[in-house]
């Protein structure tokens, strides 16, 4: 029999790898990590087209991963990518925030886009958005819901009707009436 190791007495000696106090293999973390670099904007943007508010959409994001990362091990490919069970949480999470301030999301509200300033040129472009910010705002909340899903989160049609809880067709055929919808009512306001 082996004998059991000394104790650390240095701060310096408990350090480990990553990951590895929690359970965790390097393998495990990277792939984390990698499936949080390339869908934090999307759950971002998702969060934040739900919940309508900046700070309320970065909570909802860092819950969603939150959330994510200790769930890791009940993720069954059987039942869908990895993007669409994420993409679950995430909703979940933002319903808890909207649950949790008692109102529903409106669209009047749009957060700030700093990724283009609106300079004095791009009138067309922005009236475009405020077009669609109207038409959107018609929309009923599951429909908004679909668009945001689509759009903002770019998923699939069958990442979404996993995500809703829905077929496959069934996402499809809702997706595009309420695409059909809204092009009208943008086309009315134009």
């Amino acid at each position: 029999m082996d004998p059991a190791p000394a104790r650390s007495t240095g701060v310096n000696e408990a350090i480990v790898e990553p990951g590895v106090a929690l359970g965790v293999t390097t393998e495990e973390a990277e792939s984390f990590e990698a499936l949080y670099r390339r869908t934090f904007p999307r759950v971002y943007a998702y969060a934040a087209s739900l919940v309508r508010e900046r700070a309320a959409a970065e909570d909802v994001t860092a819950l969603a991963f939150e959330r994510a990362y200790r769930k890791r091990n009940r993720f069954r490919p059987a039942r869908g990518t990895r993007e669409a069970w994420l993409f679950g949480i995430a909703r979940n999470a933002a319903l808890d925030e909207l649950r949790k301030r008692k109102r529903r999301a409106s669209l009047e509200a749009e957060p700030e886009d700093l990724a283009t300033p609106d300079f004095d040129g791009h009138v067309d472009s922005a009236l475009r958005r405020a077009t669609v910010r109207a038409a959107l705002a018609q929309l009923d909340a599951r429909e908004r819901e679909l668009v945001a899903l689509k759009f903002m989160a770019g998923l699939s049609n069958a990442e979404i009707a996993r995500v809703l809880g829905i077929s496959e067709s069934n996402a499809g055929t809702k997706l595009h009436r309420t695409v059909n919808k809204l092009r009208e009512a943008c086309d009315e306001r134009a």
